[in-house]
C-alpha cells in the first residue's frame, strides 16, 4: 500500500533506469535554438536530412497507404518483400545469398533493432564494451537490459589540434582492449562509418576488434546505419570470416539510407541461431514495424538500383561535405576530414570564448565544448552538436576541443552556415 504523509499519497517513484534527471544533449541544444534572438537557427546539429527522400519513395509509400493488407499488422519478423529485398541489396558484400527467412529481422529503426540485441543477449550485470566516442543511445539501451557500459577511448590524432587530418587516424589501443575484457563481458559495439568521428574502421582494425571477440565468445553488434555513404573502401566486419560472422549481428537503416529518418523502419542481420531471439525480443517491445514504410522501402530497394541512387548518394554528401568543409580552410581551423556519413567534427581549440560570457549553471558545468555550442546558437545563430555527450565521464576531455557538424542539409543552409561561421574571426586567438 502507497505511504500516506498528512492524508496524502507519496508520490510514484519512477524506476532507476528513467529517474536521471541530468538533461542530454538534445534538449539542451534545441531548447538553447529555440529560445535565442538569432532566427532562425541554421541548425547543423540533429543528424536529420533537410530535404525529402527519392520521389520514386514517395510514391511507393503513397501506394503502400492505398493497400489493405499495408496498412495492417506486419509479421513480427518484417514483411517478406523487404526481407527479400534487404537480403538482394546485401548478398552481394556478403558474397553469398543471406536467407530473408531466418537471417534478416526487420526493426523499427536501428535503434530499436539496437534494443533489441541488449534485450536478447545481456543480463544484468554484463558488460558490453564501447569505442569512444559513442553514439549516446547506447548507453540508455544497454542499461536497460540491466548491463553495463566498459568505454575504450579512440585517441585522436597526435597533430589533431593544429591539422586537417583522415577521420581514419583517430586510432584504437587494442592493448587497452584487451585490457578492458573481463569475465562479464558479453557484447563489443562497433560503429562504421562512425558518428560523430566519419571514420570507416580499416580491415587491419577490423580483424584486431574481431580477434579479441572470436578468442573471449564476444557477440559484436556492429551499426553499420551509415553504409551507403562511404568516400574510402569500406568492409563489414561481419564478412571478415566464418568465425567472425557466428558472432556478428549488423544493424542498418532504411531511414539513414533513404533520407526517411521518421520512417522508423531499419534491420538487424546475422546467422539464424542469433536472429531468432532478435525477432522474439522485437515482438515483445513493439511486436512489428511499422507496415506501410515497409512495403514502401522494398520497393525503394527494388528500384534503386534502376535509377542510380546509391552512386548518387554517396556523389551528392561527399559534395555537400567539402562544400561546407571549405569554411575551415577559411578560417584555418583543422578538422577531421571524414570517410563516410555526413558528420564532420572540427576542432575549435582556437575560439576563445569571450570572459565572464553569461552561460547558463547547465552549461557552465559542462565541458569546454557544450559552452561553445552555447555560444554559437547565442552568438551565430548556428546549432552544433558537442561530442564530449558521447563519452564516459572520464575521457570527456578527449572531446571538449571538438564540434560535430551535420552536412545533411540543403546546399543553401550550408551556404548560410558557412557565412555566419565567418564570425568567429572576431574570437580566434
Amino acid at each position: 500500500m502507497a505511504s500516506m504523509k498528512n492524508g496524502i499519497k507519496s508520490p510514484i517513484k519512477p524506476a532507476p533506469r528513467v529517474a536521471g534527471t541530468t538533461q542530454d544533449v538534445w534538449s539542451i541544444i534545441n531548447a538553447a535554438a529555440a529560445a535565442t534572438e538569432k532566427q532562425p537557427v541554421v541548425n547543423m546539429g540533429q543528424g536529420f536530412f533537410g530535404y525529402n527522400p527519392p520521389q520514386f519513395l514517395i510514391d511507393a509509400a503513397k501506394s503502400a497507404v492505398e493497400r489493405v493488407d499495408c496498412n495492417q499488422y506486419a509479421p513480427p519478423k518484417g514483411r517478406l518483400r523487404l526481407r527479400q529485398a534487404v537480403s538482394n541489396a546485401y548478398s552481394p558484400f556478403w558474397g553469398r545469398k543471406l536467407d530473408p527467412e531466418t537471417e534478416i529481422a526487420i526493426t523499427t529503426g536501428a535503434n530499436e533493432g539496437f534494443l533489441s540485441c541488449c534485450m536478447s543477449f545481456l543480463q544484468q550485470d554484463d558488460e558490453v564494451l564501447l569505442l569512444e566516442p559513442f553514439f549516446d543511445q547506447y548507453i540508455s539501451n544497454i542499461e536497460m537490459a540491466g548491463a553495463k557500459v566498459v568505454s575504450v577511448a579512440l585517441q585522436p590524432p597526435k597533430s589533431g589540434m593544429t591539422k586537417t587530418h583522415s577521420a581514419g587516424e583517430w586510432s584504437l589501443d587494442i592493448e587497452a582492449l584487451k585490457r578492458a575484457v573481463t569475465p562479464r563481458t558479453r557484447m563489443l559495439v562497433l560503429n562504421t562509418p562512425h558518428n560523430p568521428l566519419g571514420k570507416i574502421f580499416n580491415v587491419e582494425e577490423l580483424k584486431q576488434i574481431s580477434d579479441v571477440c572470436v578468442q573471449n565468445n564476444i557477440l559484436i553488434i556492429s551499426d553499420e546505419v551509415y553504409d551507403r555513404l562511404f568516400y574510402v573502401p569500406f568492409t563489414r566486419i561481419a564478412t571478415m570470416s566464418p568465425e567472425v560472422e557466428r558472432i556478428t549481428l549488423t544493424l542498418s537503416s532504411a531511414g539513414k539510407n533513404f533520407y526517411a529518418t521518421g520512417w522508423r523502419v531499419g534491420w538487424v542481420m546475422g546467422p539464424p541461431e542469433l536472429i531468432t531471439y532478435i525477432v522474439k525480443a522485437h515482438a515483445r517491445i513493439c511486436y512489428c514495424s511499422p507496415s506501410p514504410l515497409q512495403e514502401a522501402f522494398a520497393i525503394g530497394f527494388e528500384q534503386a538500383e534502376d535509377n542510380g541512387f546509391w552512386d548518387e548518394c554517396i556523389r551528392d554528401m561527399k559534395f555537400k561535405m567539402d562544400f561546407f568543409n571549405e569554411i575551415w580552410h577559411e578560417l584555418d581551423m583543422p578538422y577531421s576530414e571524414p570517410e563516410g556519413g555526413y558528420f564532420v567534427v572540427a576542432n575549435m581549440s582556437k575560439v576563445k570564448l569571450p570572459e565572464n560570457y553569461p552561460f547558463p549553471p547547465h552549461v557552465l558545468e559542462r565541458p569546454r565544448d557544450f559552452k561553445l555550442a552555447w555560444f554559437l546558437i547565442q552568438e551565430l545563430g548556428v546549432a552544433a552538436i558537442p561530442p564530449s555527450e558521447f563519452y564516459s565521464p572520464q575521457n570527456q576531455h578527449i572531446g571538449e576541443q571538438w564540434m560535430r557538424f551535420a552536412v545533411c542539409k540543403p546546399d543553401s543552409v550550408l551556404e548560410a552556415a558557412k557565412e555566419r561561421l565567418r564570425g568567429l574571426k572576431e574570437y580566434m586567438k
